[in-house]
């Protein structure tokens, strides 16, 4: 097994056995970072490739004194949200102002319990505008503002998307509450 750094030279150097080794040590980590943000497992996968050939092509930039992997998922993360906007149709604009926050109901739905792969799936349901604001703002911790800027949408669309998706999630997550009830 390579250190980190042995992996990062090495990559430097275009080693294939060190890109080898850093795709085989990180692969896994930034696919399901990428299925988060794809619709389907075709595109986490051009997302992947994608994000491997920046992270091969940049490596000599990383700076050894921040973390590897949050680079790289930066990278990923990055090579996803210009994915999606190359091939954005169009926005999920709404009126901040149309939002009633107590449309969200605040019941026993964060008590109950799902698996991974339950919760992937109804992350994959949202419209791509959603999925990407909930998972820029919920998973990743962007502000608002700052989605607003990597999405090149206003910051109350920003909010409107994450509420709704919210909503959504919140119904959709009830709904399997009640199949596994039944």
């Amino acid at each position: 097994m390579f250190t980190e750094k042995e992996i990062i030279d090495g990559c430097i150097k275009n080693d294939r056995k060190m890109q080898k080794a850093l795709y085989e040590k990180y692969a896994s980590k930034l696919y399901a970072l990428c299925l988060r943000y794809a619709k389907d497992r075709a595109e986490a996968d051009d997302m992947l490739q994608e994000g491997f050939i920046k992270i091969f092509t940049k490596i000599e930039q990383f700076s050894q004194e921040h973390s590897f992997e949050g680079w790289i998922k930066r990278i990923v993360i990055n090579t996803a949200i210009t994915h999606y906007n190359q091939n954005l149709k169009h926005y999920y604009q709404e009126d901040i102002d149309e939002i009633n926050e107590s449309e969200i109901k605040k019941e026993e739905i964060y008590e109950a319990e799902y698996s991974k792969e339950e919760l992937l799936s109804v992350i994959h349901s949202l419209a791509d505008g959603y999925r990407m604001v909930f998972n820029l703002y919920v998973i990743e911790g962007y502000k608002h503002k700052e989605i607003s800027e990597i999405l090149g949408i206003d910051i109350a669309t920003s909010k409107s998307q994450l509420h709704r998706a919210k909503k959504i999630i919140q119904e959709r997550l009830e709904e399997i509450t009640k199949e596994k009830n039944n």
